[in-house]
């Protein structure tokens, strides 16, 4: 009986451990595109012209910032969306969607949107991020990456990462190095204050990378492949992780000892140890393809997909 009551305890905490549903959820007030956090706030980029701030806590929105509509090829006037978003000290980067499939790129600062980079600099942008206060790094769907001095409002330097098509990049805590990735399956990672290359990370995936994530030197990648492949920057190791479907989206906690992807066709998220290689938990409650997942620390995730939800996730309960 005793071991009976045993194996019925182990299996009622595998399942447990292995289907894990929302803890709460945030409700943007449009697709959700990019979102980043920093002291207590989640900034959520959308495609409805807008970016909500959310309480974390509360989960609930204490500001928005709206910027303009564009006009469609029909002349007819709609949402510009944003593309990606990020915060430094007080001011916010918001990049959006402008005219003829070119970027617009705004500082928000004290409650003021200063429109910096327009369609007339004829600038295919993909995502913008700040180095610092006055400097920004753009990635281009050329695959290149400019650095652009805000205050001087001018290229620091522009250069190509290879021939193929821009898919994502992410910088290093310090923000002195950069992983970039693109539909060839490559990363490289480049120094930010020059453009140049640090090392090339090839092999593992065998098609476009969708995203990656970059933390404590270790790089996780998203794969069209099915593919997410873990690179150990410091020890020059690497493996992957494999799974049934598209993986469209991975994010690593800030130690960079756990990572979660998008892992089936019911847009379930897979969280494992990058050490041992070991699955944690699945978690569900996800209807539509995901496109971000966003560590808050070692113990929660947030997850958003190509609608107006983001589901918050707790690893230990």
């Amino acid at each position: 009986m005793k071991l009976f009551l045993m194996i019925a305890l182990l299996c009622s905490y595998a399942f447990a451990l292995t289907a894990q549903t929302p803890s709460s959820k945030y409700v943007a007030s449009g697709v959700v595109t990019d979102m980043v956090v920093k002291d207590e706030l989640l900034y959520v980029s959308t495609d409805a012209s807008r970016i909500d701030v959310f309480d974390t806590q509360s989960a609930k929105i204490i500001k928005n910032i709206t910027i303009d509509k564009i006009k469609d090829f029909m002349g007819d006037t709609i949402d510009a969306k944003i593309f990606s978003v990020d915060v430094v000290d007080n001011k916010i980067l918001i990049l959006s969607q402008a005219q003829r499939g070119y970027g617009r790129v705004y500082i928000y600062e004290n409650d003021k949107l200063q429109l910096l980079i327009d369609e007339s600099k004829s600038l295919s942008i993909a995502k913008a991020k700040f180095l610092d206060a006055n400097t920004l790094l753009l990635g281009l769907l050329s695959d290149e990456v400019i650095s652009y001095d805000v205050t001087k409002n001018r290229q620091n330097y522009r250069m190509s990462a290879s021939n193929a098509k821009f898919s994502d990049f992410v910088l290093s805590e310090d923000k002195s190095q950069v992983a970039l990735t693109d539909e060839s399956g490559e990363v490289q990672l480049l120094n930010t204050k020059d453009g140049s290359l640090i090392k090339t990370f090839s092999g593992k995936n065998l098609d476009n990378v969708f995203k990656l994530d970059y933390k404590n030197g270790i790089i996780a990648t998203a794969g069209q492949d099915r593919r997410a492949v873990i690179y150990n920057v410091k020890l020059n190791e690497a493996y992957y992780k494999t799974s049934s479907f598209f993986i469209y989206c991975v994010g690593l906690s800030p130690s960079g000892e756990l990572a979660a992807y998008s892992s089936d066709v019911n847009n379930n998220v897979t969280v494992f140890n990058t050490k041992t290689k070991s699955n944690l938990a699945v978690f569900t409650g996800n209807k539509i393809t995901l496109n971000k997942i966003l560590f808050l620390n070692e113990n929660e995730f947030l997850v958003a997909g190509d609608n107006n939800v983001i589901n918050r996730y707790k690893l230990r309960k």
